[in-house]
């Protein structure tokens, strides 16, 4: 048995992390998207020859749990790789998540043996479909874009230019969308070249040896973390607000079942798949259970398949959380695994009362706008972040992504730069946290005018159902969608989801919700909700 040296275990953890980082850092210099270059809708990964995640760089929750999913379905794939092969998917049922999140996966070779796989998955901002920005009120996948199945687009380092053509020809705004794909090619190769000197200069074996070491470790301390848990039976019920086809709550139940070291988490109870696009597939759900122990664990450990073992997943197959291919799953990734967050949260919480903060914002607010403008297509698609949820340690944020995104707002300069949009307003909504002891941070007001006539598509969360407080603390205020025509003075108030075509003049107004508050109100406090951005 090979004695392992925790100094070499943390020097070999730093440089796993950071390939993953530099393939991040290039690929956001080198993209032409806002999206990517702005908003950081992207993220990298490292694995082992048998597909296992090593590490990763500080992306995207939701991407990188369910990456592995993917890079295991491009191996099955082929029955050879080869050095400079670069397999390309999005397909949600083959370890996707959604069509506009495309993954490209590396082999990496040492001489002729399979040592590592160089992973990354960027969001472009449109793969074709029926609506731009590819995530349309779909009610089959077919609706939402090119599907990509495990495919070559590059073998033996030679790029199949065919592929990327028919690509491009399929997604509106073609010239970014080479520029993109150009983009997270060059960090696949960046990626594949940097394991490969690693190798290189430290031998195969030591450097698969200290890659399973630190898979391993995750595994010891999360299930210390688990351990930490009173054992028992927690389990907890929330809802989304219809699914774009009908407006209805949409049940989700998650049993959680403590044992020792090991965690049962059930989701039987949820509801049924959905005709609309709130659909999510399993490697979703379980990349927000596994992201929910991630905030509970007190030591700085690594994510990699380790953190993944002690779960035991069970998601009835035809529910919400594991649907049967064709149905459209086109937000599933981003307003359930929202609410997946939330009902494990309120789970743990009934557990560890004192560590769990109150809900947050609960939607990552989409919006995806598209056009043409002066001769030229333009596709452009955000998520607004909100209020985060407070907890026993203070007031939550305010106007910040929460939870499985991990994106920025889209800086204003950036945006009327490359779109024929303007933002006539970006504030914090004033009091929209829920009251407590300590509140829930403030949501954000996104105000836009259009210069020309664009199809606009919201998907978004809690405009109905307010994000929940804890301990006696109040709820955040839900969220508020509405729209100005250019010939009409008043403004309309708008559904959750919603897709229509807008005119020059029209205006678009996103207020997002605010976190829950925590903890019953102090009597006779004048505490105002002042919480920093």
């Amino acid at each position: 048995m090979t004695l392992i040296d925790p100094i070499k275990l943390a020097v070999f953890r730093s440089m796993y992390e950071s390939i993953a980082e530099e393939m991040g850092t290039a690929l956001q210099r080198a993209a032409f998207s806002p999206n990517i270059r702005e908003r950081l809708d992207f993220s990298c990964a490292v694995f082992d020859a048998e597909a296992r995640m090593i590490a990763q760089a500080a992306h995207i929750p939701v991407h990188l749990g369910s990456m592995p999913a993917s890079v295991k379905a491009a191996v099955a794939a082929f029955d050879q790789l080869y050095p400079g092969d670069i397999v390309i998917l999005n397909d949600p049922y083959a370890g996707g998540t959604h069509l506009p999140d495309i993954t490209m996966v590396s082999p990496v070779f040492h001489g002729e043996r399979l040592l590592f796989f160089a992973a990354s998955r960027a969001h472009h901002a449109d793969v074709g479909g029926m609506s731009p920005g590819s995530l349309p009120l779909s009610t089959e996948l077919y609706q939402e874009g090119v599907i990509i199945p495990p495919i070559k687009l590059a073998e033996r380092g030679a790029l199949n230019q065919g592929v990327l053509t028919l690509l491009t020809a399929n997604s509106r705004g073609g010239d970014e969308r080479i520029g993109d794909f150009e983009a997270q090619i060059a960090a696949q190769r960046i990626g594949a070249a940097r394991m490969l000197e690693l190798s290189e200069r430290y031998g195969a074996e030591p450097c698969l040896t200290y890659a399973s070491a630190l898979m391993d470790y995750a595994e010891r301390m999360t299930r210390k973390m688990i351990a930490s848990i009173p054992n028992g039976t927690y389990a907890f019920t929330d809802y989304l607000e219809g699914d774009g086809q009908r407006d209805y709550d949409i049940p989700i139940r998650v049993t959680l079942t403590v044992a020792g070291d090991g965690l049962s988490v059930d989701f039987t109870g949820t509801s049924p798949q959905t005709a609309g696009n709130l659909n999510a597939v399993q490697a979703v759900a379980l990349s927000a259970v596994v992201y929910c122990l991630r905030l509970i664990v007190e030591e700085d450990i690594a994510l990699n398949a380790g953190s993944f073992a002690p779960i035991s997943l069970h998601i009835p197959e035809g529910s919400l959380l594991n649907p049967r291919f064709p149905a459209a799953v086109a937000v599933g990734n981003t307003e359930t695994a929202q609410r997946v967050v939330d009902v494990v949260l309120g789970a743990l919480a009934q557990a560890l009362p004192d560590r769990i903060p109150a809900a947050s914002q609960g939607s990552m607010n989409n919006i995806t706008v598209g056009g043409s403008y002066q001769g030229k297509p333009f596709i452009y698609y955000e998520t607004i972040g909100g209020g985060h949820g407070a907890s026993l340690e203070g007031d939550g944020l305010s106007g910040r992504h929460s939870h499985m995104t991990n994106t920025r707002n889209t800086p204003i300069e950036a945006l009327e730069t490359s779109f024929p949009i303007r933002v006539l307003e970006y504030s914090l909504r004033e009091n929209s946290g829920g009251d407590g002891q300590f509140r829930g941070g403030m949501g954000i007001t996104r105000r836009y005018a259009f210069l020309t006539d664009t199809t606009a598509t919201l998907n978004t969360e809690r405009r109905r159902l307010a994000p929940y407080g804890l301990g006696g603390g109040e709820p955040g205020h839900v969220g508020q969608n509405r729209l100005k025509r250019a010939e009409g003075a008043a403004w309309i108030g708008l559904p959750a989801k919603w897709t229509d075509m807008l005119h020059p003049g029209d205006q678009l107004s996103i207020e997002t919700p605010g976190g829950g508050g925590r903890g019953t109100a102090r009597q006779n406090s004048a505490k105002e909700n002042l919480t920093s951005p």
